[in-house]
């Protein structure tokens, strides 16, 4: 089982974004989370069902010291930021400092631009939000919860990648993995055929 983390602002929609992906439902009149919540699912990738526990962090500061806690056992991080919302870009690289200073060095991370079928009242545009995943080297998606779009494929490459980083050999075709019973055998060389290498002609 892997920990995935859903960190940015109060109100970008992480809850809906977290309801979306493990039980498929949208609602309009979600409250803001108190403290941390969590969803488990199971997902098929490359044919091997990985086990994913979700966890949806307050955006409040005052909660804060709460959720950090939780970074040091995240193997996945997305940071969500609300693409209507400018000050909730902005604020990604706040959310950056904090993994920085909290989560594993090798933890993958993920950028999420949210609401995306409000174009509307757009106030960052999607080149920004490439720009911001390119400079950090995070895979970058704009989703919908409440239009369903991009949730399954944005939870998809995060656990993909986190298989490739913490998970030996996934990913390679079976021609290329080593076989299970395979023994290599090191003969050591005397200390006299080392002797003789050292020589010059």
């Amino acid at each position: 089982m892997f920990k995935v983390l859903l960190l940015g602002d109060a109100g970008v929609g992480k809850t809906s974004l977290m309801w979306r992906f493990s039980d498929d439902v949208f609602n309009h009149t979600y409250i803001s989370t108190i403290g941390i919540d969590f969803k488990l699912r199971t997902i098929e990738v490359q044919g091997q069902k990985v086990r994913l526990q979700v966890w949806d962090t307050a955006g409040q500061e005052r909660f804060h010291a709460i959720s950090v806690s939780y970074y040091r056992t995240a193997a996945g991080i997305m940071l969500v930021y609300d693409i209507t919302r400018r000050r909730s870009f902005e604020n990604i690289a706040k959310w950056l400092r904090k993994i920085d200073e909290h989560a594993k060095e090798d933890v993958i991370k993920l950028l999420i631009g949210n609401k995306c079928d409000m174009e509307q009242p757009r106030a960052v545009m999607r080149e920004e939000g490439e720009k911001l995943a390119d400079e950090y080297d995070m895979a970058f998606f704009e989703t919908s919860a409440k239009e369903n779009e991009s949730i399954d494929e944005a939870f998809k490459c995060i656990v993909e990648e986190i298989m490739k980083r913490f998970v030996p050999g996934w990913g390679l075709k079976e021609k290329d993995k080593p076989a299970k019973e395979a023994v290599v055998e090191i003969k050591k060389k005397s200390r006299f055929a080392k002797n003789k290498e050292k020589k010059c002609c």
